[in-house]
């Protein structure tokens, strides 16, 4: 399936890019999300004479993210968790959890922005978890998950 990108999408490609994906993909995620509209003349044209309109949207969403970046620069929380005397969580703490403590904290998260490489974290301690605000900005921040008392 053919499609021209309304926004930048990670790992795929920019804005205005016409690229093929697989049919699943494009109608199931892409299009449902106004990320990308098929390929055909009509939207071609029409989205070249809207082109300017889309680049100053995607500057708008950058310059949003970048400001998310700055407040999320030094950000910590800490998350109290049921866990063993050795340390091991009695479950886990997933990136639902860290947005809802993020977003408590005052600082709104939705869970999808939450990157935990290594999966769920399952141990007290101090980790570094990674939050993509968009698809050019990534940021850092620490996370503690301390036992409850």
């Amino acid at each position: 399936m053919e499609l021209i990108l309304l926004q930048k999408v990670t790992n795929l490609g920019a804005l205005g890019d016409k690229v093929t994906v697989k049919r699943g993909y494009g109608r199931n995620y892409l299009v449902p999300q106004g990320k990308a509209v098929p390929a055909t003349a009509a939207n071609i044209a029409a989205f070249e004479a809207r082109r300017a309109e889309y680049e100053a949207k995607a500057a708008a969403l950058l310059g949003d993210a970048d400001a998310r970046r700055a407040r999320f620069a030094d950000a910590s929380v800490t998350l109290y968790a049921n866990a063993s005397t050795e340390g091991k969580l009695y479950g886990s703490v997933g990136p639902r959890d860290i947005a809802e403590a993020f977003t408590a904290a005052g600082l709104p998260l939705n869970k999808s922005e939450v990157i935990l490489g290594e999966g769920p974290l399952r141990r007290t301690g101090e980790f570094e978890v990674m939050l993509h605000l968009h698809a050019d900005i990534t940021v850092p921040v620490k996370v503690v998950v301390e036992a409850e008392a």
